[in-house]
């Protein structure tokens, strides 16, 4: 096992994955994850809306909206239904590249390239904090003189400070031409996440790395410039789905110019 997976501290895309079923996690993982739960009972469907959201969204993409190059910064652990799987079941010829640092999701990359022959499927081993870094090597696949949908789903939660998760948002877009589209998700206290104050609490002080909750207002700065697509910006859950609402904000948005 590499020196760089830590196994006794708990680490947000195990304990992810264990909320959402996987197997991809250790015995820190679980307790912490048990123990968020028994502050806030919901978290559960939090990341599976927060999954099915990606699902939705990316449908709306690859299909109505035509795209056919995703950057998805956070990937996290492999589960069900990736964002390559969506998209290329609708357009073989899609790309993605995915972008995470944790070196477990390193470890189970070649589980994520595992695309379509027409399509084409990359990892980058970066951090979001590095936008620049990101699109140097994301260049490296994907055609950044043409339309990208950009994936930021659970990941601005943990930039502590919001003025540099606007700057993370703005340098990506910025690069990006007209028809790339933003898919964002982000938590918050506003949506019945109340309970998820206690949560948040432990999870900052017995996990890597620390969350941060912004509101409705904090959420929609990171639109700025963008033309926001219908439903708006909801619960994540309710974005072009019927399902119970959840503390999760999620929109999609578009840059016409």
């Amino acid at each position: 096992m590499p020196e760089a997976i830590r196994t006794d501290v708990a680490h947000n895309a195990r304990v992810w994955n264990y909320w959402l079923g996987g197997k991809d996690h250790y015995p820190v993982d679980t307790a912490v994850g048990d123990t968020v739960t028994s502050f806030y009972p919901s978290i559960g469907e939090v990341a599976r809306a927060d999954r099915q959201f990606l699902g939705r969204s990316v449908s709306y993409l690859a299909g109505e909206a035509g795209l056919r190059q995703f950057l998805d910064v956070g990937t996290g652990l492999p589960t069900a239904e990736n964002t390559h799987q969506v998209a290329q079941r609708i357009a073989p010829d899609a790309r993605i590249v995915y972008v995470d640092n944790d070196p477990v999701v390193l470890a189970h990359a070649r589980a994520l390239l595992t695309g379509t022959p027409e399509g084409l499927t990359a990892y980058i081993d970066a951090d979001a904090h590095d936008p620049d870094a990101i699109l140097k090597e994301a260049g490296r696949t994907l055609d950044l003189d043409r339309p990208v949908a950009l994936m930021l789903l659970g990941i601005l939660n943990f930039v502590a400070d919001t003025a540099e998760a606007r700057s993370i948002v703005r340098t990506l877009m910025d690069a990006l031409p007209a028809g790339s589209h933003l898919a964002i998700t982000h938590p918050t206290l506003e949506l019945g996440g109340e309970g998820n104050e206690a949560a948040m609490a432990f999870w900052n002080e017995n996990a890597t790395p620390p969350i941060t909750a912004r509101t409705g207002a904090e959420f929609a700065s990171f639109l700025d410039g963008l033309e926001i697509l219908e439903p708006g910006i909801v619960s994540c859950a309710r974005w072009r789905g019927e399902g119970p609402s959840v503390a999760q904000f999620g929109a999609v948005a578009v840059k016409r110019g």
